[in-house]
């Protein structure tokens, strides 16, 4: 890394190195196992192959990349890419962004998209184009500029809350809120109705919570992230392809030039304790490692520690912690390759708050060259919709007529449009980031020291969420394991951890104004 390097444009970014070690690669004196193929899997097996660890990756599916990954599918008679949907790469995101950069050093496989919008039914549109990046004026700018924050509505937000909320210190703010919700944090504040709708569509609905069962911490963890403590700002980058196409593939290649095996469809069984080390079995034979990652979802990993009884067995009340997780609410995902085009003006990514169950909306042609080159062949459409936290029970056939119709509402030129084809996945497989004590979830580390965990699921002192929190924990991992060999680890990046003072008295003036 070159002196004076920073991952992105805000100098206060933070850098949180690795611990101090006399060697600098292990020279194959370790193996190690990583249970899953995300980016968190990916991000460890990444950090431990540079630095000389054998590594054996182990994914359950066929594709890499976990639930960011892409798989083919057929339309018409030929192949297009399908996955769970669309996911913004934000700036802040340095070390997932940094783990991309292996194989594409100057990121040019990500495309900025331009705007954001956010749409309230029967209100204002938000945008984050031509908004400042730098706190205080990002806030400032937002406000001054959205529609949805009206200095009137303002008058009765209670400035010291408010206020209070810029005075952050992770990883102590996170536990500041244990047992508030994000929709308390908002009531306590007062603050405006309309403003509501964007705060909780931008934050909660992005970790697929209702906002009543997601943490206050992390909503406040947002808030500084992308508004008030980091000068990258709220805009993002798309891959210029699908996931499999534009990230995941060549990093494969990367981590096969390290001498990395990695083995695709192969579920991991069970984990055997081992005199030395940890026994790794699955359905093609078993795997011997001195230490292993798991970096999978949180119910495959509750199964495997609830069956592994040797693990933790000293330390009862982590693994009822760890068996006590939830996941969020399900979701649903419904492409649609349809025979025209919508109007000129669509964006390429719509978030939308009133809709009815539809979260955001999304037209791939805008965002992937494989869905650009077939709307361009037919003259068609590559159409998305996403509906978050769906309540238990719902029925599929009522839910679908329901996004459809507000798509409709908002591009009623499709109204005539033929399907060409459509795929419909509903999944319930992402951690919920709940109102629990935050101290007491599992972080990286287990009470085994062969054992690390990684995720987005799992406990990070640093203000990282969602593909950011895998790809840091990832990383955290790896490091973990190599601290114990004495052998150097990588470090990590995020935003700033402590508020920025500066941005207070500005933002007093402004909320006194109203």
């Amino acid at each position: 890394m070159a002196v004076g390097w920073r991952p992105g444009r805000d100098a206060r970014a933070e850098w949180h190195p690795p611990a101090p070690a006399t060697r600098r690669a292990d020279e194959g004196r370790h193996r190690v196992v990583v249970v899953g193929g995300g980016i968190a899997g990916l991000a460890a097996a990444t950090g431990l192959a540079e630095r000389g660890v054998r590594v054996t990756l182990l994914e359950s599916t066929p594709r890499l990349g976990g639930r960011v990954a892409a798989w083919p599918v057929d339309v018409g008679g030929e192949e297009q890419a399908m996955s769970r949907g669309f996911h913004a790469f934000f700036r802040q995101y340095y070390n997932l962004r940094g783990l991309l950069r292996r194989t594409d050093p100057e990121l040019a496989r990500l495309r900025p998209v331009e705007d954001y919008p956010l749409r309230l039914k029967g209100g204002p549109v938000d945008s984050f184009t031509h908004i400042p990046l730098t706190p205080p004026w990002s806030i400032i700018g937002f406000v001054l500029r959205s529609p949805s924050f009206r200095l009137r509505d303002l008058a009765a937000v209670d400035v010291e809350r408010a206020l209070a909320l810029l005075d952050v210190d992770f990883p102590s703010t996170f536990s500041d809120f244990d047992g508030v919700s994000a929709a308390e944090v908002l009531d306590r504040l007062r603050f405006p109705e309309q403003a509501r709708h964007l705060a909780l569509e931008v934050f909660a609905r992005s970790f697929f919570a209702d906002p009543r069962d997601f943490s206050g911490g992390e909503l406040v963890a947002m808030f500084h992230t992308y508004f008030l403590g980091s000068a990258e700002g709220l805009l993002f980058d798309v891959p210029v392809d699908d996931f499999d196409t534009a990230l995941w593939r060549p990093l494969a290649g990367h981590l096969a030039s390290l001498g990395a095996d990695v083995r695709l469809g192969e579920p991991v069984l069970d984990l055997r304790e081992q005199a030395d080390g940890v026994r790794v079995v699955t359905g093609e034979g078993a795997y011997d490692a001195d230490a292993v990652v798991l970096a999978t979802d949180r119910a495959p990993l509750q199964r495997l520690v609830g069956e592994a009884a040797w693990l933790a067995a000293d330390a009862p009340a982590w693994r009822e912690r760890l068996a006590g997780l939830r996941s969020a609410p399900s979701f649903a995902v419904w492409r649609r390759w349809l025979d025209r085009a919508p109007a000129s003006s669509a964006a390429p990514f719509l978030g939308t708050s009133g809709y009815g169950p539809l979260d955001n909306l999304s037209f791939f042609e805008q965002l992937e060259d494989g869905a650009a080159a077939w709307a361009r062949r037919t003259g068609g459409s590559v159409v998305e919709m996403h509906a978050y936290a769906v309540p238990a029970g719902t029925s599929e056939v009522q839910l679908r007529d329901q996004l459809w119709r507000e798509t409709l509402a908002l591009h009623p030129e499709l109204a005539d449009a033929g399907v060409v084809h459509e795929e419909w996945l509903v999944r319930e497989d992402c951690p919920l980031a709940g109102t629990d004590a935050w101290a007491t979830r599992p972080g990286v580390r287990t009470p085994d020291r062969r054992i690390v965990l990684a995720g987005d699921g799992i406990r990070c002192d640093l203000p990282v969420a969602l593909m950011e929190r895998a790809a840091t924990t990832g990383l955290l991992a790896a490091d973990a394991l190599l601290a114990d060999w004495d052998v150097a680890g990588h470090g990590v990046w995020s935003a700033p951890t402590s508020a920025r003072h500066a941005v207070v008295p500005p933002l007093r003036r402004l909320l006194a104004r109203a």
